[in-house]
């Protein structure tokens, strides 16, 4: 009989776990499952042909595609504008309008993250238990306003106050959109699809600075408001519609989406079931958000990948200020805003191109290692050439970002599939090592002091330390998985089936 199926929505489906061993035949019916086992679910989908299974899924994939990336994309490129808006803002006049002086504007900076750490695991644990295409949504029109209430702010604390709530309401959704993707797509698919998501980041990046540019050069004065206060309005304005649109067509989980078939809910289940390599007869582990809580916290795992994605998170730092980095090169700030676009649109296709390559050949180290290398030769060219010298300065702001982003990506990727486990423990381990990691963003905010522009030679300096902790930390994390491996394999040669039915997995392997 075919593998069996569970209500479950969210089984994890991690990404780089490699089944060993073939599925057994659909149509026998040698195994009894046990209680707890969908016995319905698994009759209905072994009633499908592998031809019929095929055309499903085929649809399935085509609808669930349309509906959820290109929304999930567009709304993480506005809640990067909505965040990093005040990086565009400081090229027009709001210190100087708002009274900033010294490093007022790293702590305004470091302050959203203060607010993103402390709520991402609760509402990636409360995202695991409701309604996605609600709560996101929900989610989108609070940071809207709250970021839109920057353009009401004429002082230190205004900002700092804003920024730290701006944090709060951000945080569900990255790490929710994580989770999302995990509880659709299979190994094979998870991959290339984070990377889309992601690309949200970069398209921002690349985009936002054009869309800035035009706000900021047309409407000063507008309405008796700084043009960088009509930033922050037009952005939060965008973000609220998108966010109205979100509802009527982003997903829930593959049980509870009501735009599918049956039969497409019943293949939507089933096939991340059977990709999981789990064992006929033995319940998925449905736990509480506190045993999941608690198991997450109990996975040494967890932690390698938090320290790693902590040191990528501090090499990446740089993005705060790409616009004042891009502006050493000597150009106004409608052109420097304009400058900002092709970096990040060289990013955006190497975290794609590289991802995909990591997905094909199933392997991680080399594909954060190369990466960091040459984000490392980035760094090292604006630490040792000159101001004056731009076409060198330019390449390197190319290599950092089409360095840094992929190798990121590949770390975020690293966390679903050496996390197995009930989707309450997955929820925690995605929360903690995205959320944790923004600690970095707390410190890197004043790695860049006016006073060390426009060189910065103490920050570029501590970004080539860091990368070179994520190497250190990325080949400490493959020999630990590949020591997990050879305990797997000597465990089931010792125990066997029973080893296969207490965990609930058939022979799997975590790849390096």
């Amino acid at each position: 009989m075919a593998d069996r199926v569970t209500t479950q929505p969210n089984f994890d489906d991690s990404k780089d776990v490699v089944v060993m061993q073939e599925y057994s035949d659909r149509s026998s019916s040698q195994h009894e499952f046990k209680s707890g086992t969908n016995a319905a679910l698994l009759s209905a989908a072994s009633q499908f042909t592998p031809e019929e299974r095929k055309s499903i899924e085929k649809r399935l994939l085509r609808k669930v595609d349309l509906r959820m990336m290109p929304l999930l994309v567009l709304i993480y490129i506005l809640n990067y504008l909505d965040r990093n808006g005040i990086a565009q803002a400081r090229l027009q006049g709001l210190e100087k309008d708002t009274k900033l002086v010294g490093t007022d504007y790293n702590t305004v900076i470091s302050i959203l993250y203060a607010g993103y750490i402390l709520c991402q695991v609760p509402s990636n644990l409360f995202l695991s238990k409701s309604k996605p295409s609600v709560f996101l949504p929900a989610c989108m029109v609070v940071w809207a306003i709250v970021s839109g209430c920057t353009a009401a702010t004429h002082n230190y604390t205004g900002l700092v106050v804003v920024r730290f709530f701006l944090g709060i309401v951000e945080a569900p959704f990255f790490p929710g959109a994580l989770y999302l993707l995990s509880s659709w797509y299979t190994p094979r698919e998870l991959g290339q699809r984070t990377a889309l998501l992601y690309s949200g980041s970069l398209l921002s990046g690349a985009f936002g600075g054009l869309i800035s540019a035009g706000i900021l050069k047309g409407m000063q004065g507008a309405g008796g408001l700084d043009a960088w206060r009509w930033l922050f309005i037009i952005e939060g304005l965008m973000t609220i519609v998108v966010a109205v649109v979100a509802i009527f067509i982003l997903p829930d989980f593959p049980a509870t989406t009501k735009w599918l078939t049956e039969e497409e809910r019943i293949i939507a289940q089933y096939r991340l079931i059977e990709a999981s390599g789990a064992t006929p007869g033995v319940p998925t582990e449905d736990v509480g958000l506190w045993k999941g809580f608690r198991m997450g916290l109990k996975d040494y795992k967890i932690y390698v990948l938090m320290l790693i994605q902590t040191a990528i998170t501090t090499s990446a730092c740089f993005t705060n200020y790409f616009p004042t980095m891009v502006k050493t090169l000597g150009y106004d700030s409608t052109r420097t805003l304009l400058l900002t676009a092709p970096p990040y649109l060289a990013a955006f296709f190497s975290t794609y191109l590289v991802c995909r390559h990591a997905d094909i050949h199933r392997e991680r180290t080399i594909h954060i290692v190369i990466p960091v290398l040459f984000a490392i030769a980035g760094y090292i060219i604006l630490l040792a050439t000159p101001t004056t010298s731009i076409a060198p300065r330019y390449v390197a702001l190319f290599l950092m970002t089409a360095g840094i982003y992929p190798a990121y990506n590949n770390v975020l990727t690293w966390v679903s599939s050496s996390i197995p486990g009930p989707p309450a423990k997955r929820a925690t381990a995605l929360a903690l090592v995205n959320g944790f990691s923004n600690i970095a963003n707390l410190y890197g905010s004043y790695l860049f002091p006016a006073q060390d522009g426009p060189k910065y030679t103490m920050a570029w300096i501590v970004l080539v330390v860091f990368s070179g902790l994520v190497i250190g930390g990325t080949l400490a994390m493959r020999w630990l998985l590949k020591r997990e491996n050879v305990r797997l394999e000597e465990r089931e040669e010792r125990e066997g089936l029973a080893f296969e039915a207490e965990n609930g997995l058939k022979r799997f392997r975590y790849i390096l």
